[in-house]
């Protein structure tokens, strides 16, 4: 993220002593992408970061993912999946719904506090569909609720406080997560076309100082995960300052760019990530042109899957198809949709859509994880035809 901020104590100059009320020394960490070439941000510890007393290989539940075949259109109602229990955390309880090797999305309702985690393979974009919490991260604390899109950077310890069941779309990827380049200056200033800018955006405001000893931390890596015991709790950061950190920005606040006529998918773009993208269609007014037909025209994803998850409002292009609040529908490369039977009629002469949607566009075939099998509507390919296998 490039815009600067400092929260808690530092020194003045970066690498030199910065001494405890004690006398000793405080521990510098340097969080840091791309070697020592891009985004970064200072941390300065009670303790070592370093100090761990223990480390066991755990198990990754969530499955393997399966090619989309037959391909085809599919509808998923992630409303019809279930848990196994009433205690469920934002990490330990994701279920997998696609994945490709740039990107698994999952989604989980999380109703107790997580473990802490990391993510030391990319970052996470976490999407809050309803429910509030608090994130509690290395950097300090998140107030997160309905609609906030939550960016958590590679290796930055976290977990979820739900105060309310909250129902999480997850992004992890294998690579980084940040706005679109196009909507950024060379110095990584918003410029003046981009649907949202630095004012928009929720960062931590103080240490969050928490005591410990013999914590815990999940990691998730390369080859799976690793449960690390710290000597000291992590969240020991007296102050930190740069450009790299966990921040909020929500949905809300996403200024919708119209046109005479139908404006396509990149004009909701929201976020870019390694080989996929993150689109918000938000409530707007739709096309003014006397002749405009507001709903989209058909198309083929040549080069991409497109994932939408519908999330309030009524979608106009959808109606008829059975899809609804918390649906999600993937259109993959090499079939062409589009508006459903009669929606292209009914749009016309409407000057507001009031929906909610985030899409999610992917440039490698996503396939199906087991959360997509749990919750999927078998009829959905055939509601353009309105009749299908005998």
């Amino acid at each position: 993220m490039a815009y600067y901020r400092q929260v808690g104590e530092i020194p003045r100059k970066r690498h030199t002593q910065f001494r405890k009320p004690d006398g000793g020394l405080y521990a510098e960490e340097l969080m840091g992408v791309e070697g020592f070439s891009a985004d970064s941000a200072l941390l300065y510890h009670r303790y070592l970061p370093t100090a761990i007393v223990n480390a066991e290989t755990l198990k990754d539940e969530r499955g393997t993912v399966t090619p989309n075949l037959p391909l085809k259109p599919r509808h998923f109602k992630t409303t019809d999946l279930t848990w196994a229990s009433d205690e469920v955390d934002a990490v330990t309880g994701r279920r997998k719904l696609f994945g490709n090797p740039d990107v698994t999305i999952g989604f989980v309702v999380a109703s107790v506090p997580s473990p802490l985690y990391r993510n030391a393979f990319g970052d996470e974009l976490l999407y809050v569909q309803s429910g509030s919490g608090v994130i509690e991260t290395i950097y300090g604390a998140l107030t997160v609720g309905d609609g906030d899109y939550v960016v958590i950077p590679t290796s930055c310890t976290y977990r979820v406080v739900p105060s309310s069941p909250m129902s999480l779309l997850v992004l992890e990827a294998t690579g980084h997560i940040g706005p679109p380049k196009r909507y950024l200056s060379k110095a990584g200033q918003f410029l003046e076309h981009s649907p949202y800018c630095e004012r928009d955006i929720r960062g931590p405001e103080e240490p969050l100082l928490v005591e410990g000893t013999d914590v815990d931390v999940i990691v998730r890596h390369r080859a799976g995960l690793t449960k690390f015991t710290y000597a000291n709790h992590p969240f020991d950061v007296v102050g930190w300052d740069g450009h790299l950190y966990p921040w909020v920005f929500n949905i809300r606040d996403f200024e919708p760019i119209t046109g005479r006529v139908h404006q396509p998918p990149p004009v909701h773009q929201t976020f870019e990530g390694p080989n996929f993208v993150v689109c918000s269609f938000c409530p707007r007014k739709v096309d003014y042109h006397p002749l405009a037909v507001p709903v989209p025209y058909n198309h083929a994803n040549v080069d991409s899957d497109e994932l939408m998850f519908y999330v309030g409002g009524n979608y106009e292009a959808r109606k008829g198809s059975g899809i609804g609040i918390g649906s999600m529908s993937l259109h993959p490369s090499g079939c062409t949709h589009g508006p459903q039977p009669g929606a292209v009629e009914a749009s016309l002469g409407v000057d507001y859509f009031d929906e909610t949607a985030v899409m999610v566009d992917t440039f490698r075939p996503l396939e199906l994880g087991e959360a997509a099998e749990a919750c999927e509507d078998p009829a959905y390919a055939w509601t353009w035809a309105r009749r299908g296998p005998a």
